[in-house]
């Protein structure tokens, strides 16, 4: 049996600084900060530049937002040091590009996915975005666009490729990572709800666990 690959893990919904120090001793490379007020993962500007302080250099700082204007942008971007912008709501390709030159800051495209003909959109914002991130697409009604703990079939993905690096998401947790990057090949993989005791609440634990099987060291 091939050894399993290790995929890159961000760590999303972070909001206090034990559970940011958590991702970062774990081995995450990329830590998430929500900037969506309907979250339960939202946090405010003057919290999230207190914890966006504490990321060492070698890991990225991810501002994830949903469909904001450029004015939550700039208010977000002058206070607190962000690596990469992450779009989470219904930003068409233009709208991605607009804020890549506003910001000047590289941009993730979420993509949400339930069926084959959902990958097109890939390509599409492959075009623009810097990075994609693949998830799970959020029922019509949901409240949330992401961070619902819901898995999508991954057998979709085998054999696709696109134009840039990608992030497999939606509904992952510590026992399911390492089957999900072998099935797909993920190079990177994104949690928030799969990490938690209660929503918007880490587990120090399952965090460290999920690093290490996505690292390819075994489950939780």
């Amino acid at each position: 049996m091939s050894a399993a690959h290790s995929a890159a893990v961000k760590i999303c919904g972070l909001s206090d600084p034990a559970s940011v120090e958590a991702a970062v001793a774990a081995g995450a490379r990329y830590v998430g900060f929500v900037f969506f007020p309907k979250s339960p993962r939202h946090v405010g500007i003057a919290q999230a530049a207190e914890l966006a302080g504490q990321v060492p250099v070698g890991v990225a700082r991810v501002g994830l937002f949903v469909n904001p204007d450029n004015a939550l942008l700039g208010e977000v971007l002058k206070s607190v040091p962000l690596d990469i912008i992450q779009l989470h709501g219904r930003e068409t390709p233009g709208r991605v590009a607009e804020v890549k030159a506003l910001t000047g800051l590289p941009v993730m495209k979420a993509v949400g996915v339930a069926a084959a003909e959902d990958l097109d959109q890939l390509w599409d914002y492959g075009l623009v975005a810097d990075m994609l991130l693949v998830d799970a697409k959020a029922a019509p009604d949901a409240a949330l666009p992401g961070g619902n703990g819901l898995a999508f079939d991954w057998r979709l993905l085998v054999g696709r490729r696109w134009l840039k690096p990608w992030l497999l998401a939606g509904g992952l947790t510590p026992d399911n990572v390492a089957e999900a990057i072998r099935l797909t090949g993920a190079q990177g993989v994104d949690v928030s709800s799969g990490v938690e005791s209660a929503p918007g609440v880490k587990d120090h634990d399952r965090i460290r666990a999920f690093v290490a099987a996505a690292s390819g060291q075994g489950g939780a």
